[in-house]
């Protein structure tokens, strides 16, 4: 009877432990292969229907299959976004020009400029860093006022960019805009000033000694350039600009900054004509593949051939 018994609860503690096994093999178990189990379930692109596919393009150029039928979405790993390469290379050409805007301006009746000229350094077409310097003057009587604004010959500078949108485009037309900081030390004075009342005859004269006074500021602009003749161009420019900082005086603010303008207007205007060097050597090669040595060289050819052929019939 023992012995029964032994043998029943073997059998009772075997049965438990294949029970607890099997549990255990159908427990689901973290591990990294059931973490990455749901990724099986998305869509690859190739595994799609393509009788039911059409394609477009994100804001990251990457090609998006959809599914027309389902609407579901995956992006084409088979397809890699190409990006347009520079089609220019990186030093690619140097500029100095001249802006006689004011020149032409003072001609007919303005104030107030002198003249100004820049450099740039073309990098792929694209980006321009620019360098401007001038002169601004200033000699003002307004019409029906009793002062003499004088602000004498002053430099000023500017440094900025310029971008051009058309940088992949013929170096021939350019549009372009850009951003300028300017500064300019300069001084100024107002002469022969009269107040009082000519009633009764009193009046006083005040004028405003030198002042002399630091100015900053800021420009935006717009900028179309077309060439005219070999390395030549001619460009027109509109900006809009703010004053940044400028020097306090006891007796208020300049009417003329140099560079800038007067200070009652925030748009400007600028003519320039651009001399552009080719950096590349570009320019030079293809005219020495057109020497004109180069042509009768090439028109022997069929001739002696010609010469040959006459002689063997």
């Amino acid at each position: 009877m023992r012995i029964l018994k032994a043998i029943i609860a073997a059998a009772v503690i075997a049965m438990l432990s294949f029970t607890a096994t099997g549990q255990r093999r159908i427990t689901p178990v973290e591990n990294p292969a059931t973490r990455t189990q749901h990724i099986s379930k998305k869509l690859r692109a190739d595994t799609l229907d393509r009788t039911n596919i059409v394609e477009k393009t994100d804001s990251r150029g990457n090609i998006i299959l959809v599914d027309t039928v389902t609407g579901k979405e995956v992006v084409d790993s088979t397809k890699i976004p190409v990006v347009p390469p520079m089609k220019y290379p990186l030093v690619y050409s140097a500029s100095i020009g001249v802006n006689v805007w004011d020149p032409i301006m003072r001609a007919i009746g303005q104030k107030y400029g002198l003249v100004e000229f820049s450099g740039e350094f073309n990098m792929h077409n694209r980006y321009i860093p620019v360098f401007e310097f001038g002169l601004g003057q200033a000699d003002n009587t307004p019409d029906g006022n009793n002062y003499h604004y004088r602000s004498p010959i002053a430099p000023y500078f500017r440094i900025g960019m310029n971008y051009n949108f058309l940088y992949n485009s013929s170096p021939d037309y350019m549009a372009m805009a850009g951003i300028r900081y300017g500064f300019s030390p300069f001084s100024y004075s107002v002469e022969a000033t009269s107040t009082g009342s000519s009633y009764w005859g009193e009046s006083d004269v005040i004028s405003i000694p030198s002042q002399h006074v630091t100015a900053g500021y800021f420009a935006i602009l717009f900028n179309l350039r077309v060439r005219i003749a070999g390395p030549v161009y001619v460009g027109w420019a509109f900006s809009y600009h703010s004053i940044l900082h400028e020097s306090k005086t006891p007796h208020g603010n300049p009417w003329y900054i140099p560079g800038y303008g007067t200070r009652t207007s925030a748009i400007s205007g600028a003519f320039s004509v651009t001399y552009t060097l080719d950096l590349t050597g570009r320019q030079r090669k293809k005219k020495e593949t057109h020497l004109p040595g180069t042509e009768p060289i090439m028109n022997e050819v069929p001739q002696i051939y010609n010469t040959e052929e006459t002689e063997i019939k």
